[in-house]
């Protein structure tokens, strides 16, 4: 993009070069900066809406706080664009989210200015205060900013945190960045409790006017504290955040440039907790993406002009086998629940929310609680099925192990993005979900081949009596779409997908297809073990005592994963043989595109072939080969 178009933004290599503009120059920077992001993302893909809210914010603050010394925390990354492009990334913003290029999110390796690496919601503050606290520790006159929104506040997290901060004697600003959207829309009462500002203008002018003709009237300034009070508990959410310890301020319209520069001035030289509620508009500036911030929260490359995406596959993904399954299901069974933790659209229930409200659950960025609230529905007879991101699983291990898995509720988990997920990168990555899952008691754990085996698999969880899991990678798999049967597969069973000599390949879920093309170079027998736990543990034993060499491949970490399952299978057998375990190394894979990500990783089917051929060249081989 010609900078030339940008004269402005031309000139903003750090924010050092931001803060040596005059005040009148900010609202054409801001302008610039806009137009920058659209025409970037355009590009690329990437997260779009968020970003194009948080423009006049990024500015204010790199005008106003001594970035990178100060430290501003971003809750979640995805909202983070503009602070890339300010913080001398302008340039690189065309590798963004392709190998070796800028992250998504924000990353302490990648620049001084991220002071905290955020991909998952809800942590800003307690980052935040971690950092206040140790420059009060240090006796460092350093200031820490957290700014949560995009449906941050919503999750438990965030209220740990204040109530913790409340406690504490340290210099902290929390900024509500109020957009009434995550992902999906909002949801819960707090939500709702903070959108009542937006219909509630009056106060503001109620407060002025009544300041106003109050103020120099005897008798009355101690009338109007008690009065104002009482008027800002009724009408405003800073009750809340006060009790808390927090001096409130707001709301504060977050495109006001001028204010929101005015605001933070005065807020940097307090001293103590103080929290700055603004509200701004998702996807502002762009038509399209104001019109459906859901739709633009997340974009793959688009026409500027129109913000038409650039044609795509036209196979179902995995996400929409599971959400026509979903309906499918629900329509035979008046039993079936579904949750999901604010992923609507990423996990393919729209159709399911539109056709069941009164079954649909979005309970917010609340992993937690999603999985408890699915506890106490199947602890009274009803079938819940939570559909959630690997990566976003993790956050609800204790309630996974504690309130579904101890008590053997019927629990179906579907895991979506499980494996690698390109573009979003590490911490987006669903790569230890069998790690997590599989030392639990009284959890089923299935991994599908292909689109029909997803849905066969999803049956085969859904009529098992207790908690079960099926974990699907993202995007689309063989491209053949499954038909119309809600068919289960046998439990605890796989299937032999061919038959070869000297080496056996037992994978596992997205590796079969690659497994079979390798299997087919080397003339292996190639697996298809569908199920994690239990496992097939007669044809594993079988293929080790018809074979030489027992390789198993997961998209998932080596390292406690369906491998080493079958590992133990065959040391708790006394069976020894060479074992070639093949999945995710024990490093964070960065972003990319996935294709690349598999490769990297050794588990595409040219990596799968290279590694069994390096392996039985260091093998002794069986005595017919060496007969050969």
């Amino acid at each position: 993009m010609p900078l030339k178009n940008y004269p402005l933004l031309a000139q903003i290599d750090s924010p050092t070069d931001l803060r040596r503009l005059e005040d009148q120059q900010l609202p054409q920077l801001a302008g610039e900066l806009r137009e920058y992001l659209i025409d970037s993302v355009a590009n690329t893909g990437g997260h779009l809406a968020a970003g194009l809210g948080t423009v006049e914010l990024t500015i204010a603050l790199h005008r106003v706080y001594n970035t990178p010394r100060d430290r501003i925390v971003w809750d979640i990354g995805h909202q983070a664009y503009p602070h890339k492009i300010l913080t001398g990334r302008r340039d690189a913003m065309h590798s963004l989210r392709q190998q070796h290029g800028l992250s998504g999110f924000l990353s302490r390796a990648e620049s001084e200015y991220d002071a905290f690496g955020a991909g998952h919601s809800s942590t800003s503050i307690s980052a935040a205060l971690g950092m206040a606290v140790a420059a009060a520790h240090e006796q460092e006159n350093r200031k820490s900013v957290a700014i949560i929104g995009d449906g941050a506040m919503t999750a438990g997290m965030a209220y740990e945190a204040l109530n913790n901060a409340g406690d504490q004697e340290c210099d902290l600003l929390v900024i509500l960045n109020d957009n009434e959207m995550s992902i999906s829309p909002n949801r819960g009462a707090m939500h709702n409790y903070l959108t009542h500002i937006l219909s509630s203008r009056f106060y503001t002018g109620v407060r002025e006017q009544s300041k106003h003709i109050l103020h120099n009237l005897p008798g009355t300034r101690r009338f109007f504290g008690r009065w104002e009070e009482h008027l800002k508990g009724m009408v405003l959410p800073g009750t809340l955040f006060e009790e808390l310890g927090f001096n409130y301020i707001g709301p504060l319209d977050g495109h006001d440039l001028p204010a929101l520069v005015s605001t933070l001035k005065n807020l940097r030289d307090l001293k103590g907790r103080q929290f700055l509620h603004i509200v701004t508009r998702k996807g502002k500036g762009y038509d399209p993406a104001e019109q459906d911030p859901c739709n633009y929260h997340g974009v793959t490359p688009f026409d500027r002009a129109t913000g038409t995406p650039q044609p795509g596959t036209a196979s179902k993904t995995y996400t929409e086998v599971f959400g026509d399954w979903l309906c499918d299901m629900a329509a035979t069974d008046e039993r079936l629940q579904a949750i999901t933790p604010a992923m609507c659209e990423g996990s393919g229930m729209v159709r399911f929310a539109k056709t069941c409200p009164e079954r649909y659950f979005d309970v917010g960025i609340a992993e937690q609680h999603a999985l408890t609230f699915a506890a106490g529905l199947a602890s009274e007879g009803l079938k819940p099925v939570v559909a959630i991101y690997s990566t976003f699983l993790q956050r609800a291990y204790d309630q996974l192990i504690h309130d579904i898995a101890l008590q053997d509720l019927d629990v179906t988990l579907a895991i979506d993005r499980a494996g690698l997920v390109g573009a979003d990168g590490a911490t987006h990555a669903g790569v230890f979900d069998l790690s997590f899952l599989r030392c639990i008691p009284n959890l089923v754990i299935m991994a599908p081949a292909d689109e029909t085996e997803c849905r066969q698999l999803l049956t085969t969880a859904w009529r098992h009596s207790g908690p079960a899991a099926v974990r699907y990678p993202r995007g689309t798999g063989s491209g053949i779409l499954p038909g119309p049967e809600l068919d289960e597969l046998p439990l605890g069973k796989a299937e032999i997908r061919r038959t070869g000599k000297q080496v056996a390949i037992l994978a596992f879920g997205s590796r079969v297809a690659d497994a079979q093309v390798a299997g087919e170079a080397l003339d292996a027998t190639v697996v298809n073990m569908r199920f994690v736990k239990p496992m097939d543990c007669d044809l594993v034993i079988a293929m080790a005592q018809e074979h030489e060499l027992i390789v198993t491949v997961e998209e998932n970490a080596v390292a406690g994963g369906a491998g080493a399952a079958v590992n133990e299978l065959l040391a708790q057998h006394g069976i020894t043989l060479p074992v070639l375990n093949l999945g995710i190394p024990d490093r964070f894979i960065s972003h990319s595109n996935r294709a690349l990500q598999l490769a990297e990783c050794g588990i595409d089917a040219a990596g799968i072939e290279t590694a069994i051929a390096a392996q039985t060249t260091t093998t002794t081989l069986p005595t017919e080969q060496q007969a050969g």
